[in-house]
């Protein structure tokens, strides 16, 4: 069949998400707080700061990070109106006024991203009886071939940045971030940052909080912080000075041994280690592992000896413990849906404040899709294959966000239409029911 392709008048959008990302954000004190703010040569600009925020977070929950691309939206009647702007900021004064912030609009967005998590999110699911998990770890950005502001040689083996993220809850939102130069160490500046996500996990839940970190992140001095801020722990040990035979030998003196297979042992135990700087010694979980053959039967010449040590505040048995632990790894796929779905690896800045905003800002944009996710599943209008915990922040942008629809006026009300074999309608509609204003 051949089609006949015309230009008619009826006003369409191709994301009718906005709807319900302006809701959210209808929802926070954001766009006033923002507005508030003073910066250098901008007393009295023409478009507020929090229409210049709420702009850039609109295009960052399409994937969009790059400035250039809100000129497509500047003469979009729909981006305008449900993200309630009175006007559109051009490419120049989106990337000029998050140049000037330089850090002044970082506290305010982190304190409205955890304030709306803890509004919208239907449930905050724990790891661990009551325990909701805190989970905090780097992740390098590739910026390789570029001339940006701490951009430097990353442990990952390319020139790029090293940002730390902190997850709470089983579903993965996003309660705290730090942009650091690629070179920096994984622990450098990590026991304040460590307080300030705890702090900020508090404005979404009140149930009892569980840290994990990997072994980069060994410091008594993050110890020092989860029990001064009443949480529970589970920290990696880096051996450090330590030989495995050591622990073999522990293990063989106070674990329990089993035997998964022929070639193979595993002792499980715990020991207590005096750290200065706390007075009672702490509990040390370990698992020591020997192989002497391959699970395919070929005998190893020289055994194999692996050895794993947590600290940990729980008094779970070793198994447990490493198992919650070892559940840590969830967060890197919540590290890749902010690199590749939402394609915020590559910053659009050369200045590495700009940056750290525009990341900051798809915080809140990653929640607000991972809350837009969650409450699509708290019903089975979705047009699912099977039940999930959670939906990736890619698919949530492809059917609920980039969901097209008709815009229609009529007797002083807007309307959106979807089509009649639309999939998603229902569940659309019941998730901005959720979050509109009554």
């Amino acid at each position: 069949m051949r089609f006949e392709v015309v230009q008619g008048d009826e006003r369409l959008s191709s994301h009718s998400g906005f709807a319900l990302v302006g809701a959210m954000l209808d929802k926070t004190n954001i766009r006033e707080r923002l507005n508030r703010v003073v910066l250098p040569g901008t007393n009295a600009p023409e478009i507020s700061h929090g229409e210049v925020a709420i702009a850039m977070s609109g295009l960052l929950c399409l994937g969009k990070p790059d400035f250039d691309a809100i000129e497509p939206f500047r003469n979009d009647p729909f981006f305008k109106q449900s993200l309630g702007l009175d006007s559109v900021p051009s490419s120049p004064t989106l990337r000029q006024r998050l140049d000037r912030a330089k850090g002044d609009f970082n506290s305010i967005i982190l304190e409205e991203s955890a304030g709306l998590v803890g509004w919208f999110a239907p449930v905050i699911t724990p790891c661990h009886g009551k325990l909701v998990p805190v989970d905090i770890d780097v992740s390098p950005f590739d910026n390789s071939d570029t001339k940006k502001e701490g951009v430097s040689w990353t442990y990952k083996g390319f020139n790029g940045y090293a940002p730390i993220f902190a997850y709470v809850g089983e579903e993965g939102y996003l309660v705290n971030l730090e942009l650091r130069p690629g070179s920096d160490h994984s622990q450098k500046g990590t026991e304040a940052f460590l307080r300030q996500a705890l702090r900020y996990a508090r404005l979404m839940t009140d149930a009892p909080l569980l840290v994990r970190m990997d072994s980069g992140n060994d410091s008594v001095g993050n110890i020092k912080v989860c029990r001064e801020e009443h949480a529970e722990y589970i920290i990696k040990r880096n051996l450090r000075q330590e030989l495995p035979e050591e622990w073999l030998e522990v293990a063989r003196e106070h674990g329990e041994l089993e035997e998964p297979r022929n070639g193979k042992q595993e002792w499980w135990g715990e020991d207590y280690i005096k750290r200065r700087g706390i007075a009672e010694p702490l509990r040390v979980v370990f698992r020591v592992t020997v192989r002497t053959t391959e699970a395919n039967g070929q005998i190893l010449l020289i055994p194999e000896l692996e050895v794993d040590t947590y600290w940990t505040s729980l008094p779970d048995d070793p198994r447990t413990v490493v198992k919650l632990y070892q559940a840590h790894g969830t967060s890197e796929q919540f590290h890749s849906e902010l690199k590749t779905d939402m394609d915020l690896e590559r910053l659009p800045s050369g200045k590495f404040q700009t940056n750290e905003v525009v990341l900051l800002l798809g915080m809140l944009s990653y929640n607000m899709l991972r809350l837009i996710g969650q409450e699509s599943l708290q019903k089975d209008d979705a047009p699912l294959q099977k039940k999930v915990l959670r939906r990736r922040v890619r698919s949530v942008m492809q059917d609920l966000i980039y969901l097209g629809c008709r815009v229609v006026r009529h007797a002083r009300q807007c309307i959106l239409s979807f089509g009649r074999h639309c999939p998603w309608f229902k569940t659309w509609q019941r998730v901005y029911l959720r979050f509109a204003p009554t």
